[in-house]
């Protein structure tokens, strides 16, 4: 009988839904939302992807800082600080899926030109940063699933270079022709904006290829002048590619604590110390962005320094054993971050790439001799002032955020010609000023591993290796990669082993040299 029921249940469960289904639709429709994804939707997705995702939390945002030697933490022994790689992901990379709808949903021929343009350049992003690291990566059968095309061919670093240089390129074109679009949190949609960024990043991507200026096929100084000489780039700071924080519940400072009792409120535990290759150019250029990224030692204090003395900011060594820095922090003598970070739900914009980056890469290249007309000197002093511009407009003017060392006009522009400031010795010793000036203005800043890059790159600043501490295997050396995705040991392995046989002999290790690394 029951059974009988429940057949009878179905039945007209059925007939009810095929004599109603024409109109569930309508019924379930909810007239205070979309009903279709629009570009601006999905451009506001992918932009904020880069720019906030990765560092939405207190600790994604910690982590590069770790793995860069600005910071330790001490919450738990963290691999970053040891320098320990392990896996990374292609998680950019699936992003990218939602480029052809964003195009195809464009309402205008400038619109959609401008979201082609704004695909381009997510692409060239993405794809970059996940070259850089691990070396060949899927690119031109990437992001083809609905293709069919589900185990993807790795291509060559060289060719995943060539292929983000030419999307930047015709995104370039497209932002010149496109209008401005809707969906965008950080420039409001403004194409002249997006093409100096695409702009200025490619010279970022170029600077990158700086042992690879014999290769034909790259033209890495001939593209290098030709976007300098004809293509508007970043012009101040207020360009910086960087999104805005505010009290909006969800979109406070990422290391911010306010409201009090939030998640991220555990920053007050004192668990990050401010490290010596930080401080320790800071302190020798007499350089005022001390005191406003750093609040001095309780002990310092209390022994009678005061807070505008630079020896009142002792660093720590991020290689020294986590036992002995816990010791370290438990005696209270070190210089830990400055309240404006942990009060402010708006501390600051957070650039992922900024106009500083522009002109130190723009004061490299005329080291390097790839453009001339105007001194290294120029371009160095523009990306130092600006840094400091940047900081000083962000921080309230309370003595506990700048410690009565503010930084007014006259420093600023007086402090990048003094010595041991202003660049002086051979090329290299240049540039080894101009790349820890780099890394002292991305405190809390710039590309994702940014410095981290540079000192793979160029060997500045240096980082100490402790073989007693350094987590890589072998402990002598510091790691140059991550791993391949374990998604690709799983779903793409025939391709990912020969990407890893081709480029370093079968042995997917941290220690391997790309070759964007090598002469």
């Amino acid at each position: 009988m029951m059974k009988n029921n429940f057949l009878k249940y179905m039945l007209l469960t059925v007939v009810v839904m095929s004599s109603g289904c024409n109109k569930f639709e309508e019924i379930n429709t909810n007239p205070n939302d979309a009903t279709q994804v629009s570009s601006a939707m999905l451009a506001s997705g992918m932009i904020l992807n880069i720019t906030r995702s990765d560092i939405s939390s207190t600790k994604g945002f910690m982590q590069p800082f770790l793995l860069g030697k600005y910071i330790t933490w001490g919450e738990g022994q963290e691999g970053f600080q040891y320098n320990r790689l392990g896996r990374t992901d292609f998680n950019r990379i699936t992003l990218l899926r939602n480029i052809t709808p964003m195009e195809a949903n464009a309402t205008s021929e400038g619109l959609r030109k401008s979201y082609q343009a704004l695909g381009h350049f997510m692409r060239a992003w993405q794809f970059f940063m996940t070259t850089m690291q691990v070396g060949d990566i899927p690119y031109s059968d990437a992001v083809k699933g609905e293709s069919s095309v589900l185990k993807p061919k790795y291509d060559t670093q060289k060719a995943v270079f060539l292929g983000v240089l030419n999307e930047l390129d015709q995104a370039n074109q497209l932002f010149a022709e496109g209008v401005n679009f809707e969906g965008d949190p950080i420039y409001g949609g403004k194409t002249d904006n997006w093409r100096r960024l695409t702009n200025s990043f490619q010279l970022h991507v170029l600077i990158n290829l700086y042992k690879k200026t014999a290769d034909a096929d790259l033209k890495v100084v001939e593209r290098f002048k030709d976007i300098v000489t004809n293509r508007p780039l970043m012009r101040d700071y207020k360009d910086n590619f960087a999104l805005v924080y505010n009290n909006t519940a969800g979109q406070n400072y990422p290391w911010s604590d306010v409201p009090a009792g939030s998640s991220n409120s555990f920053v007050k535990s004192n668990y990050t110390m401010l490290s010596n290759t930080l401080l320790g150019p800071l302190k020798a250029m007499n350089d005022r962005r001390l005191f406003y990224y750093a609040k001095p030692s309780s002990v310092k204090i209390t022994a009678g320094v005061s807070e505008s003395d630079f020896n009142a900011y002792p660093g720590v060594e991020p290689s020294d054993a986590f036992s002995a820095l816990q010791t370290r922090r438990v005696g209270k003598d070190y210089a830990d971050l400055n309240n404006r970070y942990v009060q402010l739900v708006n501390a600051e914009p957070v650039s992922v790439f900024s106009y500083w980056d522009q002109q130190f890469i723009l004061a490299e290249a005329a080291v390097r001799g790839w453009i001339t007309g105007v001194p290294a000197q120029t371009y160095y002093a523009a990306g130092i002032v600006n840094s400091m511009n940047f900081v000083a407009a962000y921080t309230p003017d309370l003595a506990d955020y700048h410690h009565n060392m503010k930084m007014d006009a006259t420093y600023i522009n007086a402090f990048p010609g003094t010595a041991p400031v202003v660049l002086a010795g051979t090329n290299e010793q240049q540039i080894a000023q101009i790349i820890t000036q780099k890394y002292l203005a991305n405190f809390l800043q710039g590309v994702k591993y940014g410095s981290w890059f540079e000192n793979r790159r160029t060997g500045y600043p240096v980082f100490t290796l402790n073989a007693s501490t350094n987590l890589n295997t072998p402990s002598s050396k510091l790691p140059l990669r991550w791993l391949y995705p374990s998604n690709e040991l799983s779903y793409n392995s025939v391709n990912m082993d020969a990407a890893v046989q081709s480029q370093y002999g079968g042995s997917d290790d941290t220690n391997q040299t790309m070759w964007i690394l090598r002469n």
